[in-house]
């Protein structure tokens, strides 16, 4: 595993987080941290009601919005992975981590525009929808690195308001980002129409576990199903993920973003 450069205009305002990294600065209540606690048990009960081992299913802090203070909380409790949406956002945060084990990864829209920055700063990137951002990534990403870890974004069905590569057109979608040198396609990653039940969570992420396994079958060596957030995390164990982007049961209801 590797983790993120941070930007290197990016950590001066928040330099004074980083001496708030261990454990015992931490205050004892702490909202963050005690929904992690539950979370984590949650996650580990689906697990096991799945027939799924301990583990096999990671968690991805959805940091969008959220202060540096609220991410040093998860991290100085071992979450590691953290997720952002907006590049501007993000960068500051990245800065103010440097030289701690975090791992960053991007689920928001790439704009080409801003592919360089994303591929030299983040260790992997849930959103890659066409080839033209995959070329884009793939043109930006740093020898000295390790090759970009990358999701295709699944438009499951065909919501116009929705991002992300139709099934009928995932396959060729998939031969092509393989191609790239400088990217590691790792699997695929979905937001699905909401679900009324339990039940019909698990039936709107079916479609993409059955992609996966399609895709697996035509030879793509692929690992990752991210799905599911704070509304249907435990459906989305039950039909095979092994990444989940969890915001609002972590950190509470979001605020307004500053633009």
């Amino acid at each position: 595993m590797w983790w993120a450069t941070p930007h290197p205009e990016a950590g001066h305002r928040y330099a004074s987080a980083r001496l708030q990294g261990r454990e015992g600065d931490l205050p004892v209540a702490d909202p963050p941290v005690d929904a992690l606690k539950y979370l984590l048990a949650r996650i580990s009960a689906a697990e096991e009601r799945s027939s799924r081992p301990r583990g096999s299913v990671g968690l991805i802090a959805v940091s969008k919005t959220r202060t540096v203070a609220e991410i040093l909380s998860l991290a100085g409790r071992g979450q590691r992975r953290f997720g952002e949406n907006y590049l501007q956002e993000a960068l500051p945060k990245i800065g103010a981590f440097q030289g701690q084990l975090l791992e960053w990864h991007f689920i928001g829209r790439v704009q080409t525009n801003k592919s360089g920055l994303i591929a030299r700063h983040f260790s992997f990137v849930h959103t890659v929808d066409r080839e033209k951002v995959a070329a884009a990534l793939d043109a930006h990403r740093p020898a000295g690195l390790p090759p970009l870890d990358v999701c295709i974004q699944v438009n499951i069905g065909n919501e116009p308001s929705k991002s992300g590569v139709a099934l009928t057109d995932l396959p060729a979608l998939a031969e092509a980002v393989a191609r790239y040198p400088r990217l590691r396609l790792r699997g695929l990653m979905a937001l699905p129409a909401p679900g009324r039940d339990f039940d019909g969570q698990r039936a709107g992420f079916r479609p993409l576990a059955v992609a996966l396994n399609d895709l697996r079958g035509r030879g793509h060596a692929l690992d990752t199903l991210s799905i599911g957030t704070s509304e249907d995390f435990e459906a989305a164990i039950f039909e095979g993920a092994t990444l989940m982007r969890v915001g609002t049961a972590l950190f509470g209801p979001r605020g307004v973003r500053a633009r």
